[in-house]
């Protein structure tokens, strides 16, 4: 049993909710036009991106046969020393980390590149990493990454990832970028750590399995019931992980994606923090990794703006459920207020994002949603988070219609309902 001191810090504001990062961190102006066809300037650029691409083919394929050899000729030998050993360290990180697939897509266009390295040519087409880890990824991921390409004679080498950032261009960084990974699979995914945090990691691998079975019990098998933890090595690390829009102090992790094409989230994370996650009981631990999981199982019929009382309500639900946590204990701002006489209302977006309501804002969407499943029984309240999943809050017409439609109660007989039910709860 978790004592509610111990278990409000880390679950009162387990995470919020899937975020859609993308990590656009490169954002390449527009073309400024396309040469003539069978002009020579076309002809030098057809030459050129085909010399690169095959500069980007090599690399690729030693990073996936482990050929440091040919990785390391693929980097300028008169690039800084600090690129250089930075390029040889993410080849050794890679080693613990299972690919399935890593290429690279190139475009034509180009950043300026006017002073930023000495070299017969230059050129800062865009590079999209493409790529997927072993069990755990169905499809490849892409991200961004702002190289500069020089050639020497008739060779092209990569030169920087970072001379680019002056024009607010940056490489997308990945755990191996951090130091060396290790990484400990299972059937239903994989946990990607860092040497010297093998404790805390293989923890989450016993609770990996477990967690994915109970949160396909509630959601169905329409999802790819495979995930992919992350426990980054420190905060910085984290931050560079799920993106800089999101304060990460207080989260005991997060669930983010890369995108969602034709139905299917990509690139998919859940991301520890490594501050809080180490701290947590087994039975928090637990809970935290199947509120994540729900997100990651129902990214792909959820919509950025809807209502967030019942993204991370649903998450709560099957976090908690099967627990044998009292609910004094588990959402202790809830017991306090109802026992002030204080009245529960639905939280608002605002109320998940200051520290002020936070907790309190989870505690309530979690119970409504247990009221929720109480009501409808589970297949309903799935059936509620389909349909209003995709429903933007700030319609709150079009959310209570859908509110009405599915549980028959308007929004005051839903709330007056439950009301009563966490009363009766608490005793």
């Amino acid at each position: 049993m978790i004592g509610a001191a111990r278990h409000r810090a880390p679950l009162a504001a387990v995470v919020a909710a899937t975020l859609l990062v993308g990590l656009a961190v490169a954002v390449f102006p527009p073309s400024t036009g396309v040469p003539a066809t069978g002009s020579a300037q076309t002809v030098e650029l057809d030459a050129r991106r085909s010399a690169v691409a095959d500069l980007l083919d090599t690399r690729a394929r030693a990073l996936l046969h482990r050929d440091e050899t040919a990785f390391l000729a693929t980097v300028d030998p008169s690039a800084d020393e600090v690129f250089r050993d930075a390029q040889r360290a993410l080849f050794g990180n890679l080693a613990g980390v299972p690919l399935e697939h890593w290429s690279y897509r190139l475009d034509a266009r180009s950043a300026d590149v006017t002073g930023l390295h000495t070299a017969d040519e230059l050129w800062a087409p865009p590079v999209t990493l493409e790529y997927a880890l072993r069990g755990a990824d169905l499809a490849p991921t892409s991200r961004p990454l702002a190289y500069l390409f020089a050639r020497h004679g008739d060779r092209w080498y990569l030169a920087s990832d970072t001379a680019l950032e002056r024009q607010g261009l940056r490489t997308w960084r990945g755990p191996w970028d951090f130091g060396p990974c290790l990484t400990l699979s299972s059937a239903v995914g994989l946990v990607l750590g860092r040497r010297g945090g093998e404790a805390l990691a293989a923890r989450v691998l016993a609770e990996l399995g477990p967690a994915v079975a109970a949160v396909t019990e509630v959601w169905g098998t329409g999802w790819a019931g495979r995930v992919a933890v992350v426990v980054p090595s420190g905060v910085d690390e984290m931050q560079t992980l799920v993106g800089p829009g999101f304060a990460v102090g207080s989260a005991a992790a997060v669930a983010v994606a890369d995108r969602v094409d034709n139905g299917a989230a990509r690139g998919q994370r859940v991301v520890l923090n490594p501050a809080v996650a180490p701290s947590l009981s087994q039975e928090s631990l637990r809970v935290v990794l199947r509120h994540e999981i729900t997100h990651v199982a129902a990214r792909a019929a959820t919509t950025d703006g809807a209502p967030l009382w019942l993204l991370e309500g649903f998450a709560d639900h099957v976090g908690y459920r099967g627990g044998d946590v009292p609910l004094a204990h588990a959402a202790p701002d809830l017991a306090e207020l109802v026992r002030s006489g204080g009245v529960l209302t639905i939280p608002e977006r605002a109320d998940f994002r200051s520290a002020r309501t936070m907790d309190l804002a989870y505690q309530e969407a979690w119970t409504l949603c247990d009221h929720l499943a109480e009501r409808l029984g589970e297949p309903g309240l799935v059936a509620l988070y389909r349909r209003l999943a995709v429903v933007p809050e700030s319609s709150a017409s079009a959310v209570e219609t859908v509110l009405r439609e599915e549980t028959g109660l308007d929004l005051a007989a839903l709330t007056a309902g439950w009301r009563e039910f966490v009363t009766a709860r608490l005793g």
